[in-house]
């Protein structure tokens, strides 16, 4: 052992001790096991405590990733998504400025977004470093994705993946203290697929307890229809020529799962629909929607910050060509996002009203993003009745067209814009000053419960983020999401040049899941 091995701090975890290392005056452990492998005999079965260790167990580089398939061309040079290898996949990592017993810090457990098919702990934009800079526990986490994860078959549990999210929630209760955090004192805070997590957990009884406050960012508390995900497994199965059972799909290599997983995947889009993996009521875990729960009382004492992009769709819809395409299809785009959202004409032809320059897709952007997005957000923070803080981003990338899309936000959170995977949304010159604001307004919500501004009361009040000085609007959204209120007279289907059109922009790959 070097001198520099004995200086590095060392920590007791209910399985064994690990070594982390000193970076910049903070402590970082990286890869630690929260749980065993999920392969073999425990594939698309709940999570399972790993096996202890002797000795010290070094915690030095991440740990590997879970399964998942690449970003596509079009995507990757907007998002990096490091991959891994390795069968120990459920770890999780550690930031503290103080690993010792007694410092009683608060703690942030992020869950990091990508679709519930991409994503891991180890994207450098997450780099825990600035909140423990500020006196923050941080923790991120790896959990099975796609099939793996979220798969839903007749003889398995529903919802493995956000069994281990669970998992990893009760180590750190457990655990977190020896790290110097107090596991009173925890925040669990994703966005997008990370913050239809943690809605989900901060909802789901058994999680009682583990959770003070929550951060839902660019993801509202929902589930999936549970046919929607069959049909998502049995067009894999059909693939893959086996049965759509969890036995089945066992036997099957991971990397042809995956190409496979990927290649049915190209047919879905949030903004027009299709095949997806995403959390299902199952009776155990999530017992009822999430949304109806927190609504009617589940998680009593949780605060909530929550928060969207200007221009949530642009990530969605620029990569790809889909915005010209949207455009160049006008009304029959129109009708399509109407058919996504079960809406009549009245709510496009309000939009339209309300923004008479923009182009067909910018209307569909945003009428998809409010329905989906903001409209269950807003309901959210209307029906509690404990403290909710809600914001908006809105300063728009330097990269071309892509204004302030989803995931934007991010490097500005983390105060990582330094980093060139942070770039590869905003383009070079992001502003520090918003950095700091932002990074500083989440730093004081997981400290004492405020982000720094009034919160949500009757005249809606939204902190804006990026458009100048940050500053306090009251009801910015209010004449978009009223329309949706209207009760919607029963709509046809989709006309059939729309489903033709659709037809090819999923052949060519327009339509990508993100």
């Amino acid at each position: 052992m070097t001198a520099a091995d004995r200086d590095n701090p060392v920590v007791g975890t209910p399985y064994g001790a690990v070594r982390g290392r000193w970076e910049r005056d903070v402590a970082v452990f990286r890869g630690i096991p929260y749980a065993a492998p999920p392969f073999g005999p425990r594939r698309f079965r709940p999570p399972v405590p790993p096996e202890r260790w002797d000795g010290v167990r070094e915690a030095a580089a991440f740990g590997p990733t879970a399964p998942k398939p690449p970003y596509s061309a079009a995507f990757a040079p907007y998002l990096s998504d490091p991959d891994v290898p390795g069968d120990d996949c459920l770890n999780l990592n550690v930031w503290t400025p103080d690993p010792a017993p007694g410092a009683r810090l608060p703690v942030l457990v992020w869950l990091h977004g990508g679709a519930l098919t991409r994503g891991s702990s180890a994207v450098p934009v997450y780099d825990g470093h600035t909140f423990a800079r500020d006196g923050v526990v941080f923790v991120s986490l790896n959990y099975r994705l796609g099939v793996e994860g979220y798969g839903l078959f007749p003889d398995a549990p529903a919802n493995p993946g956000l069994r281990d999210q669970l998992a990893a929630l009760q180590w750190v209760h457990d655990s977190i203290a020896a790290f110097g955090g107090d596991p009173d004192r925890v925040t669990l805070g994703g966005q997008s697929a990370g913050a239809i997590s943690a809605a989900a957990l901060v909802a789901a009884p058994r999680a009682r307890g583990l959770v003070r406050r929550a951060v839902l960012q660019s993801g509202p508390p929902e589930t999936t229809d549970r046919d929607k995900v069959r049909r998502m497994v049995r067009r894999m199965a059909n693939r893959l020529k086996v049965p759509a059972t969890a036995e089945a799909f066992t036997g099957v290599d991971r990397g042809h799962l995956l190409r496979v997983q990927a290649d049915i995947g190209r047919r879905g889009s949030p903004v027009l629909g299709g095949p997806a993996f995403g959390i299902v009521v199952d009776g155990d875990l999530v017992p009822r929607d999430p949304l109806e729960a927190l609504t009617d009382g589940a998680a009593p004492g949780v605060g909530l910050l929550t928060g969207w992009t200007r221009d949530e769709y642009r990530l969605w819809l620029v990569p790809g060509g889909l915005v010209e395409r949207l455009d160049r299809l006008g009304a029959v785009a129109v009708a399509g996002a109407m058919a996504r959202c079960r809406c009549g004409g009245e709510v496009p032809r309000g939009y339209r009203a309300l923004r008479p320059d923009a182009g067909t897709a910018e209307l569909v952007g945003q009428m998809v993003t409010d329905h989906l997005l903001r409209a269950p957000l807003h309901r959210l923070a209307d029906e509690r009745r404990e403290p909710s803080y809600v914001y908006e981003f809105a300063w728009p990338s330097n990269r071309p067209g892509m204004g302030a899309c989803h995931a934007l936000e991010l490097g500005f959170v983390f105060d990582s814009g330094h980093e060139p995977d942070a770039r590869k949304l905003a383009g070079e010159g992001a502003p520090q000053e918003l950095a700091d604001a932002m990074h500083g307004a989440w730093v004081r919500f997981v400290t004492d419960g405020s982000p720094g501004w009034e919160r949500w009361d009757t005249r809606h009040p939204v902190r804006i983020f990026g458009d100048g000085d940050p500053h306090t609007r009251h009801g910015p959204r209010d004449r978009e999401l009223a329309l949706w209120n209207a009760p919607a007279p029963e709509e046809p289907a989709p006309p059939p040049e729309l489903r033709s059109v659709i037809r090819r922009l999923r052949r060519n790959g327009a339509l990508r899941r993100t």
